[in-house]
Protein backbone atom coordinates (compact mmCIF):
# COMPACT_ATOMS: atom_id res chain seq x y z
CA UNK A 1 0.00 0.00 0.00
CA UNK A 2 1.48 3.33 -1.09
CA UNK A 3 1.34 6.20 1.38
CA UNK A 4 -0.74 9.17 0.22
CA UNK A 5 1.91 11.81 0.98
CA UNK A 6 5.45 12.41 -0.21
CA UNK A 7 8.18 11.96 2.40
CA UNK A 8 9.80 15.26 1.38
CA UNK A 9 8.68 18.87 0.82
CA UNK A 10 11.04 19.31 -2.15
CA UNK A 11 11.97 17.30 -5.25
CA UNK A 12 15.72 17.99 -5.43
CA UNK A 13 16.90 14.65 -6.81
CA UNK A 14 15.87 11.02 -7.15
CA UNK A 15 18.33 10.05 -4.42
CA UNK A 16 16.13 11.89 -1.89
CA UNK A 17 12.92 10.07 -2.93
CA UNK A 18 11.79 6.73 -1.53
CA UNK A 19 10.30 3.90 -3.62
CA UNK A 20 6.97 4.82 -1.98
CA UNK A 21 7.37 8.41 -3.20
CA UNK A 22 8.07 7.24 -6.76
CA UNK A 23 5.06 4.89 -6.81
CA UNK A 24 2.81 7.61 -5.37
CA UNK A 25 3.96 10.04 -8.08
CA UNK A 26 3.22 7.37 -10.74
CA UNK A 27 -0.28 6.63 -9.34
CA UNK A 28 -1.09 10.35 -9.20
CA UNK A 29 0.27 10.87 -12.74
CA UNK A 30 -2.02 8.10 -14.05
CA UNK A 31 -5.02 10.05 -12.73
CA UNK A 32 -3.76 13.30 -14.25
CA UNK A 33 -3.13 11.56 -17.58
CA UNK A 34 -6.88 10.97 -17.75
CA UNK A 35 -7.45 14.67 -17.00
CA UNK A 36 -5.19 15.93 -19.81
CA UNK A 37 -6.94 13.66 -22.32
CA UNK A 38 -10.39 15.10 -21.51
CA UNK A 39 -12.00 17.84 -23.63
CA UNK A 40 -11.66 20.20 -20.61
CA UNK A 41 -8.09 19.68 -19.41
CA UNK A 42 -8.15 21.84 -16.26
CA UNK A 43 -8.69 21.02 -12.59
CA UNK A 44 -8.77 23.59 -9.75
CA UNK A 45 -6.28 21.69 -7.52
CA UNK A 46 -3.68 24.51 -7.29
CA UNK A 47 -6.06 27.46 -7.60
CA UNK A 48 -4.57 29.33 -4.61
CA UNK A 49 -0.92 28.44 -5.36
CA UNK A 50 1.64 30.66 -7.10
CA UNK A 51 4.52 28.91 -8.88
CA UNK A 52 7.68 30.68 -10.11
CA UNK A 53 9.59 29.04 -12.98
CA UNK A 54 13.22 30.14 -12.56
CA UNK A 55 15.31 29.13 -15.55
CA UNK A 56 18.95 30.18 -15.40
CA UNK A 57 19.69 27.93 -18.40
CA UNK A 58 17.95 27.56 -21.74
CA UNK A 59 15.09 25.07 -21.89
CA UNK A 60 12.21 24.41 -24.26
CA UNK A 61 10.60 21.06 -23.46
CA UNK A 62 11.01 21.10 -19.66
CA UNK A 63 9.89 24.70 -19.30
CA UNK A 64 6.80 24.30 -21.50
CA UNK A 65 5.95 21.00 -19.79
CA UNK A 66 6.09 22.58 -16.31
CA UNK A 67 4.14 25.64 -17.41
CA UNK A 68 1.42 23.47 -18.98
CA UNK A 69 1.28 21.29 -15.84
CA UNK A 70 0.90 24.38 -13.63
CA UNK A 71 -1.83 25.87 -15.82
CA UNK A 72 -3.71 22.55 -16.06
CA UNK A 73 -3.81 22.63 -12.22
CA UNK A 74 -5.06 26.28 -12.26
CA UNK A 75 -1.96 27.66 -10.49
CA UNK A 76 -0.82 31.26 -10.93
CA UNK A 77 2.43 31.15 -12.90
CA UNK A 78 5.40 33.55 -12.88
CA UNK A 79 8.13 32.96 -15.50
CA UNK A 80 11.66 34.18 -14.87
CA UNK A 81 14.50 34.04 -17.37
CA UNK A 82 18.04 34.85 -16.19
CA UNK A 83 19.03 36.23 -19.60
CA UNK A 84 16.59 39.13 -19.19
CA UNK A 85 16.89 39.64 -15.42
CA UNK A 86 18.96 41.49 -12.81
CA UNK A 87 21.23 38.43 -12.56
CA UNK A 88 22.94 39.98 -15.59
CA UNK A 89 23.61 43.04 -13.39
CA UNK A 90 25.31 40.96 -10.69
CA UNK A 91 22.40 40.09 -8.38
CA UNK A 92 23.01 36.91 -6.34
CA UNK A 93 20.85 33.79 -6.62
CA UNK A 94 19.54 34.22 -3.07
CA UNK A 95 18.64 37.89 -3.61
CA UNK A 96 16.85 37.03 -6.85
CA UNK A 97 14.78 34.32 -5.20
CA UNK A 98 14.06 36.32 -2.04
CA UNK A 99 12.76 39.16 -4.19
CA UNK A 100 10.48 36.75 -6.03
CA UNK A 101 9.35 35.14 -2.75
CA UNK A 102 8.51 38.52 -1.24
CA UNK A 103 5.87 38.63 -3.99
CA UNK A 104 4.30 35.64 -2.13
CA UNK A 105 5.38 32.73 -4.32
CA UNK A 106 4.61 29.25 -2.90
CA UNK A 107 6.65 26.96 -5.15
CA UNK A 108 9.80 27.36 -7.24
CA UNK A 109 10.70 25.27 -10.28
CA UNK A 110 14.37 25.87 -10.94
CA UNK A 111 16.94 25.02 -13.60
CA UNK A 112 20.49 26.19 -12.90
CA UNK A 113 23.96 25.48 -14.37
CA UNK A 114 25.50 24.99 -10.90
CA UNK A 115 25.12 21.52 -9.35
CA UNK A 116 23.44 21.83 -5.94
CA UNK A 117 21.79 25.23 -6.57
CA UNK A 118 18.23 23.93 -5.86
CA UNK A 119 19.44 22.23 -2.63
CA UNK A 120 21.13 25.51 -1.59
CA UNK A 121 17.81 27.33 -2.09
CA UNK A 122 15.85 24.68 -0.20
CA UNK A 123 18.07 25.37 2.85
CA UNK A 124 17.45 29.11 2.70
CA UNK A 125 13.84 29.72 1.70
CA UNK A 126 10.43 28.46 2.74
CA UNK A 127 8.94 27.61 -0.69
CA UNK A 128 8.77 24.08 -2.13
CA UNK A 129 11.63 23.61 -4.61
CA UNK A 130 11.49 21.39 -7.70
CA UNK A 131 14.80 20.76 -9.44
CA UNK A 132 14.33 21.10 -13.21
CA UNK A 133 18.00 20.26 -13.83
CA UNK A 134 21.14 21.43 -12.00
CA UNK A 135 24.36 21.34 -14.01
CA UNK A 136 25.49 17.78 -14.74
CA UNK A 137 24.03 16.61 -11.42
CA UNK A 138 20.35 15.58 -11.53
CA UNK A 139 17.12 16.04 -13.51
CA UNK A 140 14.60 14.16 -11.34
CA UNK A 141 11.37 14.92 -13.22
CA UNK A 142 12.90 13.66 -16.47
CA UNK A 143 13.92 10.38 -14.81
CA UNK A 144 10.42 9.97 -13.34
CA UNK A 145 8.70 10.53 -16.67
CA UNK A 146 11.21 8.17 -18.36
CA UNK A 147 10.55 5.39 -15.83
CA UNK A 148 6.78 6.00 -16.01
CA UNK A 149 6.96 5.72 -19.83
CA UNK A 150 9.06 2.54 -19.61
CA UNK A 151 6.53 1.02 -17.23
CA UNK A 152 3.72 1.74 -19.70
CA UNK A 153 5.73 0.11 -22.50
CA UNK A 154 7.17 -3.02 -20.81
CA UNK A 155 5.29 -3.38 -17.49
CA UNK A 156 6.84 -3.68 -14.02
CA UNK A 157 10.51 -2.64 -14.22
CA UNK A 158 11.75 -5.13 -11.61
CA UNK A 159 14.38 -7.30 -13.35
CA UNK A 160 14.05 -5.48 -16.68
CA UNK A 161 17.22 -4.59 -18.61
CA UNK A 162 17.56 -0.86 -19.34
CA UNK A 163 20.49 0.50 -21.35
CA UNK A 164 21.39 4.20 -21.39
CA UNK A 165 23.36 5.17 -24.51
CA UNK A 166 25.47 8.19 -25.38
CA UNK A 167 26.95 11.12 -23.48
CA UNK A 168 26.80 9.78 -19.91
CA UNK A 169 29.61 12.06 -18.71
CA UNK A 170 27.76 15.36 -19.24
CA UNK A 171 24.23 14.09 -18.60
CA UNK A 172 22.14 14.89 -15.52
CA UNK A 173 19.41 12.70 -17.06
CA UNK A 174 21.68 9.61 -16.90
CA UNK A 175 22.40 9.98 -13.18
CA UNK A 176 18.75 10.51 -12.24
CA UNK A 177 17.71 7.60 -14.49
CA UNK A 178 20.24 5.27 -12.84
CA UNK A 179 19.02 6.18 -9.33
CA UNK A 180 15.35 5.85 -10.29
CA UNK A 181 15.63 2.59 -12.24
CA UNK A 182 17.71 0.92 -9.54
CA UNK A 183 15.14 1.89 -6.88
CA UNK A 184 12.48 0.23 -9.06
CA UNK A 185 14.54 -2.97 -9.34
CA UNK A 186 15.75 -2.68 -12.95
CA UNK A 187 19.19 -3.77 -14.17
CA UNK A 188 21.00 -0.77 -15.70
CA UNK A 189 23.82 -0.58 -18.23
CA UNK A 190 25.52 2.47 -19.77
CA UNK A 191 27.00 2.35 -23.25
CA UNK A 192 29.02 4.90 -25.22
CA UNK A 193 32.56 5.91 -26.17
CA UNK A 194 35.07 5.41 -23.30
CA UNK A 195 35.69 9.18 -23.27
CA UNK A 196 32.00 9.84 -22.50
CA UNK A 197 31.62 7.27 -19.70
CA UNK A 198 32.51 8.67 -16.23
CA UNK A 199 35.52 6.94 -14.67
CA UNK A 200 33.80 5.68 -11.53
CA UNK A 201 30.31 4.97 -12.94
CA UNK A 202 30.51 1.24 -12.10
CA UNK A 203 30.62 2.21 -8.41
CA UNK A 204 26.92 3.06 -8.82
CA UNK A 205 26.25 -0.61 -9.55
CA UNK A 206 25.71 -0.27 -13.30
CA UNK A 207 27.26 -2.33 -16.09
CA UNK A 208 29.51 -0.55 -18.58
CA UNK A 209 29.73 -1.43 -22.28
CA UNK A 210 31.32 0.12 -25.36
CA UNK A 211 29.46 -2.16 -27.81
CA UNK A 212 26.16 -0.74 -29.10
CA UNK A 213 24.93 -3.91 -30.85
CA UNK A 214 25.65 -6.14 -27.86
CA UNK A 215 23.93 -3.68 -25.51
CA UNK A 216 20.86 -3.49 -27.76
CA UNK A 217 20.67 -7.31 -27.78
CA UNK A 218 20.87 -7.22 -23.95
CA UNK A 219 18.24 -4.57 -23.18
CA UNK A 220 14.45 -4.32 -23.12
CA UNK A 221 14.56 -0.52 -23.35
CA UNK A 222 17.19 1.75 -24.92
CA UNK A 223 17.24 5.30 -23.52
CA UNK A 224 19.38 7.27 -25.98
CA UNK A 225 20.89 10.55 -24.71
CA UNK A 226 21.88 13.63 -26.66
CA UNK A 227 25.53 14.45 -27.34
CA UNK A 228 25.83 17.64 -25.26
CA UNK A 229 28.23 19.64 -27.38
CA UNK A 230 27.52 22.81 -25.39
CA UNK A 231 28.96 21.17 -22.23
CA UNK A 232 32.03 19.73 -23.93
CA UNK A 233 35.05 21.96 -23.48
CA UNK A 234 37.39 19.53 -25.29
CA UNK A 235 36.94 17.04 -28.13
CA UNK A 236 35.72 13.68 -26.79
CA UNK A 237 35.50 11.97 -30.20
CA UNK A 238 36.88 12.83 -33.68
CA UNK A 239 33.64 13.96 -35.38
CA UNK A 240 29.84 13.65 -35.21
CA UNK A 241 29.99 11.53 -38.36
CA UNK A 242 32.33 9.07 -36.70
CA UNK A 243 30.21 9.03 -33.52
CA UNK A 244 27.10 8.23 -35.60
CA UNK A 245 28.99 5.45 -37.41
CA UNK A 246 30.16 3.64 -34.26
CA UNK A 247 27.63 4.63 -31.58
CA UNK A 248 24.57 5.86 -33.48
CA UNK A 249 21.40 3.72 -33.66
CA UNK A 250 19.80 3.25 -37.08
CA UNK A 251 16.84 1.22 -38.38
CA UNK A 252 18.99 -1.41 -40.11
CA UNK A 253 20.73 -2.12 -36.79
CA UNK A 254 17.42 -2.37 -34.91
CA UNK A 255 15.89 -4.63 -37.56
CA UNK A 256 18.85 -7.02 -37.34
CA UNK A 257 18.36 -7.66 -33.60
CA UNK A 258 16.81 -10.84 -32.20
CA UNK A 259 14.15 -8.95 -30.22
CA UNK A 260 12.28 -5.64 -30.48
CA UNK A 261 13.74 -2.93 -28.25
CA UNK A 262 11.75 0.09 -26.98
CA UNK A 263 13.50 3.32 -28.02
CA UNK A 264 13.45 6.48 -25.88
CA UNK A 265 15.12 9.89 -26.04
CA UNK A 266 14.69 12.81 -23.60
CA UNK A 267 15.20 15.35 -26.43
CA UNK A 268 16.22 17.46 -28.14
CA UNK A 269 17.36 14.86 -30.69
CA UNK A 270 20.43 15.35 -32.86
CA UNK A 271 18.86 13.44 -35.76
CA UNK A 272 21.40 11.38 -37.65
CA UNK A 273 23.87 11.46 -34.74
CA UNK A 274 22.50 9.51 -31.74
CA UNK A 275 19.60 8.06 -33.68
CA UNK A 276 18.37 8.36 -37.26
CA UNK A 277 14.97 9.85 -38.14
CA UNK A 278 13.56 6.47 -39.14
CA UNK A 279 14.32 5.20 -35.62
CA UNK A 280 12.96 8.32 -33.85
CA UNK A 281 9.72 8.12 -35.85
CA UNK A 282 9.36 4.31 -35.79
CA UNK A 283 6.75 2.18 -33.99
CA UNK A 284 9.46 1.13 -31.50
CA UNK A 285 9.92 4.75 -30.38
CA UNK A 286 7.95 6.14 -27.41
CA UNK A 287 9.54 9.61 -27.61
CA UNK A 288 6.21 11.43 -28.04
CA UNK A 289 4.65 9.42 -25.19
CA UNK A 290 7.52 10.66 -23.01
CA UNK A 291 6.51 14.26 -23.80
CA UNK A 292 2.85 13.60 -22.94
CA UNK A 293 3.80 11.76 -19.75
CA UNK A 294 6.08 14.64 -18.77
CA UNK A 295 3.07 16.92 -18.24
CA UNK A 296 1.22 14.28 -16.17
CA UNK A 297 4.30 13.52 -14.00
CA UNK A 298 4.93 17.22 -13.35
CA UNK A 299 1.25 17.78 -12.51
CA UNK A 300 1.53 14.91 -10.01
CA UNK A 301 4.65 16.38 -8.36
CA UNK A 302 3.18 19.89 -8.10
CA UNK A 303 -0.07 18.51 -6.69
CA UNK A 304 1.66 16.29 -4.10
CA UNK A 305 4.07 19.04 -2.98
CA UNK A 306 1.17 21.51 -2.62
CA UNK A 307 -0.42 19.03 -0.20
CA UNK A 308 2.73 19.35 2.00
CA UNK A 309 2.28 23.11 2.42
Amino acid sequence: MTKSQLSTKHVLGIKYLTVNDINLIFETAENFKEVINRPIKKVPSLRDVTVANLFFENSTRTRISFELAEKRLSADVVNFSASSSSVKKGETLLDTVNNILSMKVDMVVMRHPAPGAPAFLANHIDANIINAGDGTHEHPTQALLDAFSMREAVGNLKGKHIAIFGDILHSRVALSNIFCLQKLGAKVRVCGPPTLIPKYINELGVEVSYDVRESLEWCDVANVLRIQLERQDIKYFPSLREYAQYFGINKALLDSLNSEVVIMHPGPINRGVEITSDVADSDQSIILQQVENGVAIRMAILFLLAAKR
